[in-house]
């Protein structure tokens, strides 16, 4: 039995990692095979430079940043296995789970699963998508707005919620002009993000429109076709870049029904914790943030809830008071020391206290 076990392998999942290896906790990682079509790292394999990351001033490949991360990983002792762990089953400790292609095998155990799977960027499918992905057609604004191919060309915004809105009007710092296709004759974004993306110079939004096709020279995206669904007119549309605005999906196929979701299917936490509806199971990462889904959040996400001696006593180990866990939380010395500071009793303490216990249990008192 493995005491504590990681699922996936993107920058929170190795966050963890690390914390639990430092600590001597002795992690596995399952860092997936293709999990959800995507190469062990997540979606930062995908990125061909990462500019907006700490550390890096002249930016870094997305494959290079997460393989710094592993390695980082593995020299503090991390265990890490290059399977997808494809079956769980969370309804008592030791939990059990299985890899792919091994389902009707004897279970894995483990005491305690992280799981940051992530979420990927539903994605359309277009024709010529494939050969312009990250080279023209990305699904983030905010991490890809402001490269070099994008600047002063004219963009494209696919979508017409909050997410779509933001990102069209954040794309006017660094595009000459951006167009927002919305398949419908209206936009869901809210009133004021409506009113926004309406009044700005930069801004043209092609009601009942969608794209049909990505055209290019074969590296770079110059064009979309794009059809009106009303009048069924096809016409070419210059753009340089196409960002995608249309949500995100949680990997959470996994643990459907076990853990406490919300309606899109993002893993419910403790606020400021990474504690999920199951004790002994916890979630870091876009698998648990709809909001933000940025490399450094998912990184900065672990850390936090890790630090916290109740965590590590009562969160991942097998027995609810473990002082060995306890004790790798604490510098050297510190319990003598604590033992010090103790403060003298107070003669009349003892007799307060055997009145107290007379009150009910729920009484609030302050002394």
């Amino acid at each position: 039995m493995h005491s504590k076990v990681v699922s996936e392998s993107g920058p929170a999942a190795h966050t963890a990692a690390v914390y639990l290896a430092r600590a001597e906790l002795k992690p596995v990682m399952y860092e997936g095979m293709l999990a959800n079509g995507i190469a062990p790292g997540g979606q930062l394999t995908t990125t061909t430079d990462v500019e907006n990351y700490p550390g890096f001033p002249n930016g870094i490949g997305g494959q290079k940043l997460m393989d710094a991360m592993r390695e980082q990983s593995e020299r503090f002792g991390t265990t890490i296995v290059t399977e997808t762990v494809s079956k769980v089953d969370l309804s008592k400790r030791p939990f059990k789970y299985w890899l792919e292609y091994c389902e009707e095998e004897a279970p894995n155990t483990a005491d305690a699963l992280i799981f940051a799977t992530g979420a990927s960027a539903r994605r359309l499918h277009l024709p010529g998508e494939d050969t312009y992905w990250q080279n023209g057609i990305s699904a983030c604004a905010v991490c890809d707005g402001a490269v070099p191919i994008f600047r002063n060309k004219p963009l494209a915004v696919i979508g017409g919620g909050d997410s779509a809105a933001e990102e069209a009007i954040f794309l006017t710092k660094y595009g000459s002009k951006v167009t927002v296709l919305v398949r419908k004759d209206k936009l869901r974004a809210s009133n004021i993000m409506a009113k926004r993306l309406s009044a700005h110079p930069k801004v043209e939004i092609l009601y009942n429109t969608v794209a049909t096709e990505a055209k290019g020279d074969g590296k770079l995206l110059h064009s979309l076709a794009i059809k009106n669904v009303v009048t069924g007119e096809i016409r070419d549309l210059s753009a340089s870049g196409l960002f995608y605005a249309v949500g995100h999906e949680p990997a959470t196929a996994l643990i459907k029904g076990q853990i406490e979701c919300d309606e899109d299917g993002y893993i419910i936490t403790k606020p400021g914790t990474s504690y999920t509806s199951v004790k002994g199971v916890f979630a870091a990462g876009d698998v648990q943030d709809k909001r933000y889904r940025q490399a450094i959040t998912s990184a900065g996400m672990y850390p936090n809830c890790f630090r916290s001696h109740s965590f590590m006593c009562f969160r991942l180990t097998t027995s609810d008071k473990d002082p060995d866990a306890l004790q790798l939380l604490r510098p050297s010395g510190y319990w003598q020391r604590r033992r010090r500071r103790r403060k003298p009793q107070n003669p009349l303490s003892k007799q307060k206290r055997v009145k107290l216990t007379a009150l009910p249990h729920s009484s609030k008192l302050i002394l």
